[in-house]
């Protein structure tokens, strides 16, 4: 990645110094020193979540898991939110400064609640005579208004800021590098506060690590804000996602219509030069791919006043190019849902791993105890390792061998392959790990390390491909949007983890509050027989899928 940014630095700083004084690798560190700051403070805060629930809030283990699962899927569906805000309304940089301030606010009501005893309730007493008390309602509001505001914070800056950074760069080649940093940055911040921070929340205190993921995102937001005057703004054209429903409507207005197959029939609007790259498009709407929706750019009788000029009714006819999206949108849906479980079996490995740390023996040497929460930094670190060496060494030996690059797909097919493993490694394991404990006997927390690496380096093939599939193969009025639909679908994934193991618990007795008297292995079993289908599912999107702009 090294070589690949100095020599993308250096064609920028050639733009700059011909007169471009916007965009190109000179807003390259302020991206980066947002992510970073908001990456160590959200994993600061939501990977040591369960245990501050449990441990300062006296939460049951099981329901903690749940509350920090719906967290995560709301800090992932937010984006989507955002993203539309952003294309439609109010631009990338807005939403995104507005988004870091509200997470500003959250880390600091957090911090607040492992400072002020009032705040939360008293810990619970090892001796049993003593009842251990629950927060009152007071104490869950508090709470529950930093998580939300930490969700909603860190879920709109995050890939809005993703998408804003992409846009300051017009080649290809320059994006997926930009990409390639910015994930690099996430996993390592992230890496630092699953290690680091969380080592200073359990054995310094909460109120310690809130405070430096507090201080995280004041630095992310004055990095960001500072860097304004570099960046690139794009106009803004409108809601394009209402632009989509205009086709829906006008396509079911005019089903009764008969489809032309002369060009000049179709709307293309060139009075705009946004719409003069429509006539550089080739006739599309004369294809079969959809051909419904083609009816909602096809010019009728209706659509023209007594003069013969044509009506302004943007419910009844639409442009080639609002068609054209439409369908580019419901061609990549198939490939979505078929990463809506590719993340589900992770969001709920997540939470179970650390439960699984927790009764394990988490000592290395004589002094020194791992973290619950820092284990999940092995997922992170193995993840930073491979997208360096798939990056440096895979890719280059790829196109070596092929003489071109790897597409988007076979990058996430891997992924999926690796995420299977992964669950069979963790069944395997927790079934190892259940015998050894039905003996009294507390098996190494080190015995988790394989599982997690094998997700992380999935992650290394998966994540980056996503987004830079949906970015390259989305319509340009949707680049926010685009970045956003990976987030998405892990929000989606998080919410449906927490129905399964709701589903589970009430279907079996394979999640009790103490999982040394449960089945998690069995959990982890079920994941690996719907990976194994979903994944066929997988290969038949991808096989009859049709890349665009590439």
């Amino acid at each position: 990645m090294d070589s690949k940014l100095s020599s993308a630095s250096s064609k920028e700083e050639q733009s700059l110094s011909s007169g471009r004084k916007h965009g190109g690798w000179i807003s390259f560190p302020f991206f980066i020193g947002m992510v970073g700051g908001f990456s160590l403070a959200n994993a600061g805060i939501v990977g040591n979540l369960i245990v501050y629930l449990i441990r300062e809030f006296n939460i049951k283990s099981i329901n903690a898991a749940q509350i920090v699962n719906v967290v995560s899927g709301s800090t992932n569906l937010i984006p989507l939110v955002a993203a539309i805000v952003a294309d439609s309304f109010f631009g990338s940089f807005s939403v995104a400064f507005a988004s870091s301030c509200v997470a500003l606010l959250g880390t600091i009501i957090l911090f607040l609640t492992s400072t002020i005893n009032s705040l939360k309730p008293n810990p619970c007493s090892n001796d049993s005579s003593i009842i251990c008390k629950p927060p009152t309602g007071i104490q869950y509001t508090v709470l529950y208004i930093s998580i939300v505001l930490i969700s909603i914070g860190f879920g709109g800056s995050r890939f809005t800021a993703a998408s804003l950074g992409a846009n300051q760069f017009d080649k290809p080649e320059h994006q997926g590098t930009f990409f390639n940093w910015f994930f690099f940055t996430f996993y390592v911040a992230s890496g630092v506060a699953l290690t680091g921070v969380v080592y200073l929340e359990d054995n310094l205190g909460w109120a310690l690590g809130f405070g430096i993921c507090a201080l995280a995102t004041f630095v992310g937001t004055v990095v960001f804000l500072l860097g304004y005057r570099f960046y690139r703004v794009d106009e803004l054209r409108g809601s394009a996602v209402l632009d989509l429903g205009r086709v829906f409507v006008a396509s079911v207005r005019k089903w009764k219509c008969n489809l032309s197959s002369r060009v000049e029939d179709y709307y293309t609007n060139t009075t705009t030069s946004h719409d003069v790259m429509v006539q550089m498009l080739p006739p599309a709407t004369l294809g079969k791919r959809f051909r419904f929706f083609n009816r909602a750019a096809l010019i009728t009788d209706a659509d023209l006043q007594s003069d013969g000029s044509i009506k302004k009714s943007s419910w009844r006819l639409c442009t080639i190019q609002q068609v054209e999206d439409l369908k580019k949108i419901i061609g990549i849906l198939p490939l979505w849902t078929s990463s809506i479980f590719l993340a589900t079996p992770i969001a709920i490995q997540s939470s179970l791993t650390v439960l699984q740390a927790l009764v394990m023996d988490r000592s290395l040497g004589s002094h020194f105890k791992i973290p619950p929460g820092s284990v999940l930094v092995i997922v992170l670190i193995s993840t930073s390792i491979f997208l360096t060496i798939v990056d440096r060494v895979l890719l280059p030996g790829w196109h070596k061998v092929t003489g071109k690059s790897p597409m988007p797909l076979q990058r996430i097919g891997v992924g999926h392959v690796f995420n299977v493993l992964s669950m069979v490694v963790s069944a395997l394991v927790e079934s190892k790990r259940l015998k050894l404990a039905h003996r009294h006997v507390d098996m190494s927390v080190l015995w988790l390390f394989p599982q997690l690496v094998l997700v992380g380096i999935g992650e290394a093939f998966h994540f980056p491909g996503q987004v830079t599939f949906y970015y390259q193969q989305f319509p340009q009025s949707l680049r926010s949007t685009s970045t956003a639909m990976i987030s998405m679908l892990i929000g989606i994934a998080f919410y449906l983890s927490t129905a399964l193991i709701d589903q589970v618990r009430r279907s079996t007795h394979w999640l009790p509050d103490d999982i040394n008297h449960g089945k998690v292995d069995n959990v982890y079993w079920m994941l690996v027989l719907f990976g194994g289908i979903n994944f066929v599912y997988y290969l038949l999107c991808s096989a009859f899928y049709k890349y665009d702009n590439v």
